[in-house]
């Protein structure tokens, strides 16, 4: 019995493998050399992200956060001896989820004037964006025709010269 089972499972693994192209099988410890290189692709790609720009306006605080900003400073008068910050976030977070609506309404308040505030900034921003590269496509253009029209005139003086002679 033991030998027919031995031999149907090596039939089937057969099966299973003829099934994948050559290529496609991976034997022993090339399958997690493999793995490695594909974790090191996904890697390398996330590191050749696009450099940020220092003037872009930054993101305008949430709600919870213009409520920590207030409650940072009620907590440490509270607990001056508590230096961690996970602490404060800790306690900022349980109190944040025991206000009621009402409580919450005036920092969503502050929190939507921020964004009207940001999103005016980030206006401006893509205005003064779009003019300077306008403004770097037309200089590019020039200092290309203008290298051009250096070149043919350098090519006509050369035509010139051998003409004379």
């Amino acid at each position: 019995m033991k030998a027919a089972r031995s031999r149907a499972a090596a039939t089937r693994k057969d099966s299973k493998e003829a099934k994948q192209p050559a290529e496609d099988k991976i034997v022993g410890k090339r399958k997690a050399a493999s793995r490695a290189d594909k974790s090191d692709q996904k890697r390398s790609k996330n590191v050749t992200s696009a450099k940020k720009d220092p003037n872009k306006p930054k993101r305008p605080a949430t709600a919870f956060f213009v409520f920590l900003e207030e409650f940072r400073t009620i907590y440490k008068q509270e607990h001056p001896k508590v230096k961690a910050v996970s602490a404060v976030g800790k306690a900022g977070g349980e109190k944040w989820k025991s206000m009621s609506n009402a409580e919450k309404a005036p920092y969503e308040a502050k929190a939507a004037k921020r964004k009207l505030e940001y999103e005016k900034l980030m206006a401006a921003y893509n205005k003064k964006q779009e003019t300077t590269d306008d403004e770097e496509e037309a200089d590019s253009e020039s200092s290309k025709s203008q290298a051009n029209d250096k070149d043919d005139e350098a090519s006509e003086e050369d035509e010139e010269d051998e003409d004379d002679d």
